[in-house]
């Protein structure tokens, strides 16, 4: 949780951080300005550093300094470089994101950035009943009970069978599809942190459409989740991501997939075979931010 940031500047620019200055404190997260970064250039790695500790953890720092950004790097700490017309020459090699209008930034720009620095997951929207966030290795065991029922791998690629592999591949999906798009498949939890199921948008190799795909526990079924959490999605997809049109497709036998599909306003297109399997290929077509 982001508790504080500590913005490291080479030039007076307080009266561009009013806005971000008021969107941290109604958040909650304290800001500090300070001129005098030299203390922060000088700081050296240690091979046997300890690791950061909670007030540490919670810290983001952004600095326009190429050799602060370097030095804080070294030290573990969490980093923004802020590139502007007085270091546009200036290096920040590794860097995720680097702010450029820090006038126009914000508390969910600072945090997102924040979490993906710190490896924690970002939360991607609310339903009434539930919470959509990014997935993490912690939600495995519960993915594979959900799994481990028939009727849920009757119609949908099983999980790795080694547990390790499974995570392996979570870690490799988040910095890889999380890391680059912003979205994918996503982990769906009841408000009280239950993990229900998974649903999302993809691309799908060989399609040109992004493609919602979703899957909810046998225990959470028939009470109305999957078209809630799909809904919710698709309005991401529309209003957030831009996307006017969405495909899903689904396997041949599967009629509640199919049912529910049609009840979100997917209309069938085609039969495509995958791996010997039919399935139906079905597309919605939206208007952006109607």
């Amino acid at each position: 949780m982001l508790t504080k940031v500590i913005i490291l500047v080479q030039q007076n620019i307080l009266p561009a951080l009013q806005q971000l200055s008021d969107d941290l404190t109604a958040h909650g997260v304290e800001l500090a300005v300070d001129a005098d970064s030299s203390v922060y250039e000088e700081m050296q790695a240690e091979s046997d550093a300890a690791e950061l500790t909670q007030a540490e953890q919670e810290t983001l720092f952004i600095t326009d300094s190429e050799n602060v950004y370097h030095a804080l790097r070294l030290q573990g700490r969490y980093v923004l470089p802020y590139r502007h017309r007085g270091n546009d020459s200036a290096s920040f090699t590794g860097a995720l994101y680097v702010i450029e209008q820090i006038e126009e930034v914000g508390y969910e720009t600072i945090d997102m950035a924040y979490r993906r620095l710190a490896g924690l997951p970002w939360e991607i929207l609310t339903t009434e009943r539930c919470i959509i966030r990014e997935t993490i290795p912690e939600d495995v065991d519960s993915f594979y009970q959900i799994y481990a029922e028939p009727d849920i791998t009757q119609y949908m690629e099983n999980l790795y069978a080694d547990r390790d592999e499974e995570i392996a591949y979570i870690e490799d999906y988040r910095e890889r599809v999380y890391g680059f798009y912003g979205y994918g498949m996503w982990t769906v939890l009841t408000k009280d942190g239950t993990v229900i199921g998974r649903a999302g948008i993809s691309w799908r190799e060989g399609f040109h459409l992004p493609e919602l795909g979703f899957v909810i526990g046998v225990p959470w079924q028939r009470q109305g989740y999957a078209y809630e959490v799909c809904s919710a999605i698709l309005a991401y997809a529309r209003n957030e991501l831009d996307m006017t049109q969405v495909q899903t497709l689904v396997m041949s036998g599967n009629e509640k997939s199919n049912a529910l599909c049609r009840k979100l306003g997917f209309q069938y297109v085609e039969d495509v075979i995958l791996d010997g399997a039919i399935y139906a290929r079905m597309v919605r077509q939206d208007k952006v931010n109607e």
